[in-house]
């Protein structure tokens, strides 16, 4: 068997291809959270804070190297990736709590008792007709 076939084989491995798929669905997925977090919730946050847009927000640590170029450590573009992460992590807590919810067989309903041998009716039955004449 020669290496392209068994490359062949591996990759059209069902595992393989849902991987796939699943990466490519993530990237557009994670593009979509940074939008979402970039564009509709930093914005009114800052806002809310005093006109402050997150990705802006940095120390400067002095001029570099070249003595031209300032180096900025971005710390407001670390916490917008940072509730990208956030974000990204509850949707897939959810679907997969969802997902595991899914794979539970269904409990079955408690079995109702089944009735008591007849020797312990026909005792039962006699200790009520005594306490009865006992009265």
């Amino acid at each position: 068997m020669g290496i392209a076939s068994e490359f062949k084989e591996f990759a059209m491995k069902g595992n393989v291809v849902d991987m796939a798929v699943g990466i490519i669905v993530g990237g557009a997925f994670g593009k979509i959270v940074s939008s979402f977090v970039g564009d509709v919730v930093m914005p009114p946050l800052g806002k809310a804070i005093g006109g402050v847009n997150f990705s802006d927000l940095g120390t400067s640590l002095g001029l570099g190297a070249d003595g031209k170029t300032e180096v900025i450590l971005k710390w407001g573009a670390f916490l917008q990736t940072v509730f990208d992460f956030l974000i990204i992590a509850l949707v897939l807590f959810m679907a997969l709590k969802g997902i595991n919810k899914l794979k539970q067989p269904p409990v079955p309903a408690a079995a109702a008792a089944p009735p008591p041998p007849a020797n312990e009716v026909l005792l039962a039955e006699i200790r009520d007709l005594l306490k009865a004449q006992q009265r």
